[in-house]
Formats: structure tokens, sequence, C-alpha cells
């Protein structure tokens, strides 16, 4: 099963925001002018300290806020809430604890109106195979594990076949292994899907193993402090994690968070 539309090639700027303004309703300023592009098929991963507004960010453009003053632009057009292009992925797994896995991948279609009862079905299981859950699913959410859970979530998005996905800390609350070990199952899925994935974490050495480019930003309203390429071997493996470039990014961008000048966070 391949996704519905065509994917624009990797030079075309599939996220644009400009001169972007936004604060809370209490008059909280999140971001000033605030410029970023996400390209066609690259994994921009958005790092920083709690407080940055790397979530506000992520809701930006999602369209589910909307900024004071300029534009939040996907693929040339405004971004408007429920794009079918766009996927959100959220840090707790929000599975409906009544339905099995199957059905909880099936929701989203249902709700989307797409296909009948029996292509939602074979869709549904498709993409619990594809996440490497195809025997569970006739198990509830209870009887999953954190990570299981999170790779339920994972296939619902993935079912409706967006072009961007949106990634807002869905691994946080797990632990280290399963963490690692599902960094590298969204690194498959990313390499057979080609969607464009805006991935938050506040994990420096998740940024660096998933990453293309990492954007590193200061606490509110500081917006973007810096950009790092990451410019590591595909496909990554826990082996990448021992590589001295890879220990040369997190260092360099440790020191980022911890509060050198902008330009201290260039490429080694």
């Amino acid at each position: 099963m391949q996704p519905a539309a065509p994917y624009p090639t990797r030079t075309t700027p599939h996220f644009q925001v400009r001169d972007v303004d936004f604060a809370y309703p209490d008059g909280q300023p999140v971001f000033r002018g605030l410029n970023l592009a996400a390209h066609a098929g690259e994994f921009l991963v958005l790092l920083g300290p709690s407080g940055c507004g790397k979530t506000t960010l992520l809701n930006l453009l999602a369209g589910f806020m909307q900024p004071d003053r300029g534009h939040v632009c996907l693929a040339s057009a405004a971004v408007q809430p429920e794009n079918p292009a766009l996927g959100y992925v959220f840090q707790s797994p929000q599975l409906f604890p009544w339905l099995n896995a199957l059905d909880n991948v099936r929701f989203g279609l249902r709700m989307a109106g797409h296909h009948d009862a029996a292509e939602q079905r074979e869709r549904a299981l498709h993409y619990l195979a594809l996440v490497g859950l195809a025997d569970a699913a006739g198990r509830l959410p209870h009887q999953l594990s954190g990570g299981m859970q999170q790779r339920v979530a994972l296939a619902r998005t993935l079912a409706l076949e967006p072009t961007v996905l949106l990634m807002d800390e869905p691994f946080a609350a797990l632990d280290a292994i399963t963490r690692m070990k599902l960094n590298e199952e969204t690194l498959r899925l990313w390499s057979l899907l080609k969607q464009t994935v805006i991935f938050i974490t506040h994990d420096i050495d998740e940024a660096v193993f998933l990453a293309d480019r990492v954007v590193v930003l200061a606490p509110a309203p500081g917006g973007i402090r810096s950009e790092l390429n990451i410019d590591l071997p595909r496909q990554r493996s826990q082996a990448t994690r021992r590589l001295a470039q890879f220990a040369e990014y997190r260092n360099t961008l440790t020191e980022c968070i911890a509060g050198l000048q902008p330009a201290a966070c260039s490429a080694p």
C-alpha cells in the first residue's frame, strides 16, 4: 500500500514559517519574527529546554493555533486545522481503552470517512504490520506495553497516509531501551514512506540519531538559537551512537543548550 498522493521533491519547502509573532492570551510572548523552513522528505528535529515553545511551534504548524502576525504555510498554502496532509503523534498514545489495537487504528479512518469497513480493516492491518504489531490487532490497550501502545498510535496516524508527520516527544515517557528501539523503528518507517517529519525532543542523543537537521530553540521569546546539519550515514543503528562524529554532534548541541553563543553551534 502506497501513500495516496505523490511527494514533492526534497528541495521543495514543505513548511514555511515566515515572520511569525505569537503570544499567549496573557500577553506572554513566545515567538517574535520567527522564520523556519522544512523541506519535503526532511527529518527535522526541534530541540530545546522546557518553555522554549517547541510544542507551541508544532501546534502552529498543525493549524491548532494561529500566529498573531506572519504566515505558516504548507506547500505555499496557509495551514488549516485538520489538513489531511498532516499527521500528529502526541506525547501519550491517547488510545481508546475499550477498543482493540485494530479498531484504534481504524478510528481515524472512520472519522475521516475513508473507505468502507472492509477497506478500513485492510488498511489498519497493513499499518499495524508495518509497525510490527500484526499479532496484536485483537489486544486492548491495557494488554500492550507502553512502547506497543505508542506504535498503535503511530499506526493510527500513518493509516491516514499524511505527507507530513508532526511528532511531539512521542517516546519521552518510555524507558531508554524501548526508546532506542522506537528511534530505529521511526527511521525505518520514514525511509520507507518518504514523509516529511518534524520531531520534538528534549533528548540530545535522540535528536542526533534521528535528524537530518536539528533546530535549537532558545527560551521564549528567543526563537531559533542555531541550526545544525547532521551528516551521519543512513541507515542508522546502535553502532551510529558509537561513532566519534556522533559524539562531536552531541557535544556541540550540549554546549548550545548550555547557553553558548549561537555561533558555537556549527558542524564539527
